[in-house]
């Protein structure tokens, strides 16, 4: 592994954990050159998820488009970026062992939408006001009332 720090490649691991669900593996790596310490992580490789726009056009699943959208809605809210890693993952694993390699674009967003209803109904309705492309107070009015039901 090569040191984002000095590039040298001689570097050596001082920790190895598994996450909870085993599929990636965080390891602690240290240099021997300059003896800063860095940290990886290793995913298994998987096939490549297509997602379905709603204009029909197809492009690959991004985990880290994912991740950034949701991190827009939890801004100033007590999401953490654990919770949104945690949710990026349970979804990328419900989509991956499904019976399809492709997805609607319609689908991952109902998974976020329920996973961050049950965990701050402010980031909620933040994305779905974009999920749901709300055009004017009352669709937001709509969706309050609902989640006060």
């Amino acid at each position: 592994m090569k040191c984002p720090y000095c590039g040298s490649k001689d570097t050596e691991v001082v920790e190895t954990r598994a996450s909870e669900d085993l599929d990636i593996i965080r390891r602690r790596r240290e240099c021997l050159k300059c003896q800063k310490r860095f940290t990886t992580y290793e995913r298994i490789e998987n096939i490549n998820l297509v997602v379905i726009k709603k204009d029909g056009k197809r492009e690959q699943f991004d985990r880290d488009k994912l991740k950034n959208g949701i991190i827009r809605s939890c801004e100033k809210t007590k999401v953490s970026i654990e919770q949104i890693e945690k949710i990026v993952t349970e979804i990328e694993r419900e989509l991956r062992s499904a019976d399809s390699v492709e997805v609607e674009s319609k689908k991952i967003g109902q998974m976020v939408a329920g996973k961050l209803k049950k965990i701050d109904k402010v980031a909620y309705i933040r994305f779905s006001s974009v999920f749901k492309r709300f055009v004017d107070v009352e669709d937001f009015e709509k969706e309050v009332r609902r989640l006060i039901k």
